[in-house]
């Protein structure tokens, strides 16, 4: 499909078999600032990551939560969006719902992408224009048009809660750590719907948006805005990725949040 697809699927997959054994020989965690932990996982899988691609393709930019942001990354004209592990907390209590989240941004906008879950055996990847797969067979996004009864991947609480201008019907909400993990299910039509009302950084929601979009689901913020990629403050205000048909209906409850409190 392309020679930047095969490049990330090689490098996700040789980046959750060195998680995989760094978990396994005991970790060693820290908090960030912030207090979200970083692992000893974590941080050898993005040294993988980060010489192994930058060597292949030295004049993309590059981007990860963990390496300290480099503006010159906004004069290249592509870039490496590179999450580990995504998932932290998942990786540390040996559950299976963490990736390797790897992107390559061109333009501001993805062009090739993967989601690795390596507990799960299962490779997610897509090219921007030519579908998006699971294992090599292509998914598909589902049909769903109504909330009652979806399946969506949310924070019950959030939705359940009150002050909402439009309640939201009864739906069935569960909750995935990774957030690449959450979108490339939405766009296989494991979930209908993945609702995050929270600031997210490109590395969360890069490559799973690719991979929703190509297998054709719809992904914005809560304003219905697209993601743009590789701007100065790299994050976008939230995400909505849902089937065609939902997701109009996700923005029209969530609309009259204000940007800022997203």
């Amino acid at each position: 499909m392309s020679p930047d697809l095969d490049l990330l699927i090689e490098a996700a997959q040789e980046a959750g078999r060195i998680a995989l054994e760094a978990r396994a020989d005991g970790l060693k965690i820290e908090a960030k600032p912030g207090g979200s932990p970083v692992t000893s996982g974590d941080l050898a899988a993005n040294a993988f990551l980060q010489g192994f691609l930058r060597k292949a393709r030295p004049d993309y930019g590059w981007l990860s939560e963990e390496t300290a942001d480099d503006p010159a990354r906004m004069e290249r004209e592509r870039l490496f969006v590179v999450d580990p592990i995504d998932g932290t907390v998942a990786y540390m209590k040996n559950r299976p719902w963490w990736t390797v989240a790897l992107c390559v941004v061109n333009q501001e906008q993805p062009l090739a992408a993967v989601v690795h879950a390596p507990a799960l055996g299962e490779t997610f990847a897509a090219v921007a224009g030519q579908g998006a797969t699971l294992n090599g067979r292509p998914i598909q996004a589902s049909d769903v048009d109504a909330l009652e009864d979806a399946s969506v991947l949310a924070d019950a609480a959030l939705l359940e809660g009150p002050g909402w201008a439009e309640p939201w019907p009864a739906m069935r909400l569960e909750r995935r750590n990774s957030i690449a993990y959450r979108m490339a299910l939405v766009g296989a039509g494991g979930f209908d719907a993945a609702i995050a009302l929270g600031h997210k950084w490109d590395w969360d929601v890069a490559a799973g948006g690719l991979i929703a979009c190509e297998g054709g689901a719809v992904v914005s913020d809560h304003a219905g805005r697209p993601h743009r990629f590789n701007q100065p403050i790299p994050r976008q205000a939230s995400l909505v990725c849902a089937a065609p048909a939902l997701h109009p209906l996700i923005i029209r409850r969530c609309a009259p949040i204000p940007l800022g409190d997203a």
